[in-house]
């Protein structure tokens, strides 16, 4: 059988060879090459990049890329290489889109080379300093090549993880959350995010170091900070991160939280204290990040049993549940462990400070024995706030808050006020309207109210917001059925300017304007 090559038809006396077939579209590659120590690439990343026909780095003006001295070993000497410059990094640019649309006209620009040598049949072979989908300049590469020709993202070793082997200290354990910030976040929302989380990296320092050690330590976090510099590569430096210098810190940075289950360093010290915190009207969805932190700190937990059940469970924290209608006692009791030394977390539904815990704790500690147990009140999101976001806006200009319960004041104060907020035409929230042992309370104001507020006024039936049985109704005075609330309802009464909008939908909202006529 011949194996010579095929040859096109004749014509005539003329033959004409098969053209050869056109090379086909290359292949991209992005090729993690982890955080600095050549070693501690992956085969595949040697792989590919022994392979590639085109080698493509970023760098600085300087020219210098540390992804190319990384991989240098790996390059061959018919290999191309394609420097990517970036056209600005820390200093200021005279382009008329500014830093940002000199950086999109680059990245454009860098595509059209990589492009070109993939349309040419080439495979080429990004280089990117940790994983390329990782705060990877690799990435911006991605998104606009990869829909057009076959792309492999070869992941690497991350900073976060090199950060963590160097410090020899776990990120996370068990349930723990891991938060990764970039520095360049407002200071204030660093200051939120770590305040709100378990463990946490904050990448990008070099400048923005000042700000991240602020916000480390108005968040209550900088005594468990660490500090890594340049992990696994020349020049590499860890320590304590209250304790650098921000004049020596470099972009190749991290700021590191580690795990607090089994490391002595991360839990807080200090002399014992109260903290009152609200949990808002359901879950951890209404947590605040001030909240949740102050809940991590806290050595005992110690509330009402159903609002306990709502805060995750740490491991080396202790809790002391109890019934709704002891809350002298729970504050007694708290205060007692915080004189002894102990961080302690007084947990409340809602807000502590309306109709909670807060004013029990406080009284208390008016005492003489008390008065030098430290007790700070920490906000949160209250039920009337709540029912009326659900509802649309219904306290949207002047309104009174008044409970119906008259476990703690007599019925007759509770009538007293009920006229005056009527008659100052104030939209009313009415919390405590009813409960097992309570069944007439909701029928007397509604009658009481009726007298002063026309028949059609609204009235938001408010039960369970922001759990599982929420339910949101709204109908007028008079046909409010008072055997349809309990104690996990909220009312909301509006005054003589709220107003209901059905809207196409089938959704209802209501509304009092802020001018009043």
């Amino acid at each position: 059988m011949s194996t010579a090559p095929q040859t096109a038809p004749q014509t005539g006396t003329d033959t004409v060879p098969t053209p050869a077939p056109a090379p086909g579209p290359g292949r991209l590659y992005g090729v993690g090459l982890g955080p600095g120590d050549p070693s501690l690439m992956t085969l595949r990343a040697v792989q590919v990049i022994t392979a590639a026909d085109v080698v493509a780095y970023h760098s600085a003006r300087h020219g210098r890329s540390i992804a190319r001295s990384i991989a240098a070993d790996h390059l061959r000497a018919d290999h191309i290489e394609e420097p990517l410059v970036y056209p600005v990094t820390t200093g200021t640019t005279d382009h008329p889109g500014g830093y940002q649309g000199a950086m999109e006209e680059f990245y454009e620009e860098s595509a059209a080379r990589l492009a070109a040598h993939l349309d040419a049949g080439r495979t080429v072979a990004v280089l990117a300093e940790g994983d390329p989908l990782f705060y990877s300049s690799y990435m911006h590469m991605h998104k606009r090549l990869a829909h057009r020709y076959e792309a492999e993202v070869i992941p690497g070793v991350t900073s976060v993880s090199a950060a963590a082997a160097r410090l020899g200290t776990p990120l996370v354990e068990g349930e723990e959350v891991l938060t990764i910030l970039p520095g360049t976040l407002p200071e204030e929302e660093l200051t939120a995010r770590l305040a709100a989380t378990d463990s946490a990296v904050v990448m990008k320092l070099g400048r923005t170091f000042p700000a991240v050690r602020r916000a480390m330590e108005n968040s209550g976090r900088l005594a468990e900070a660490r500090y890594v510099e340049r992990a696994t590569m020349a020049g590499e430096r860890t320590g304590v991160l209250a304790d650098t210098d921000p004049g020596s810190v470099p972009y190749f940075a991290v700021a590191v939280v580690p795990s607090r289950i089994g490391n002595p360093g991360g839990v807080p010290s200090g002399p014992g204290g109260v903290v009152v915190v609200g949990t808002g009207p359901a879950g951890p969805l209404w947590l605040t990040p001030e909240t949740r932190r102050a809940l991590a700190d806290a050595e005992v937990l110690v509330g009402y049993t159903t609002y306990l059940d709502r805060v995750p469970v740490r491991p080396g924290q202790t809790r002391h549940g109890s019934d709704n209608k002891v809350e002298s006692e729970r504050a007694e009791f708290a205060l007692d462990l915080a004189r002894r030394g102990l961080r302690v977390a007084v947990v409340s539904g809602g807000d502590p400070g309306v109709f909670a815990m807060a004013t029990a704790v406080l009284e208390v500690a008016a005492q003489k024995e008390y008065q030098d147990v430290p007790v700070r009140v920490l906000p949160g999101v209250t039920a009337a706030n709540a029912a009326a976001a659900a509802a649309g806006a219904p306290l949207g200009h002047d309104y009174a808050t008044i409970s119906l319960s008259d476990r703690l004041k007599p019925w007759e104060v509770v009538a007293r006020r009920l006229r005056a907020a009527a008659a100052a035409d104030l939209v009313l929230a009415l919390y405590n309207p009813g409960s097992r042992s309570r069944t007439w309370q909701v029928a007397k104001a509604r009658d009481l109210l009726l007298e002063l507020r026309p028949p059609q006024t609204p009235v938001v039936v408010a039960r369970d917001v922001g759990g599982p049985e929420q339910s949101v109704r709204i109908v007028t005075l008079a046909a409010l059925e008072p055997s349809e609330v309990d104690m996990r309802t909220l009312l909301l009464i509006g005054s003589s300017q709220t107003r209901v909008t059905d809207r196409p939908d089938g959704s209802r909202l209501t509304w009092t304007p802020r001018r009043y006529p």
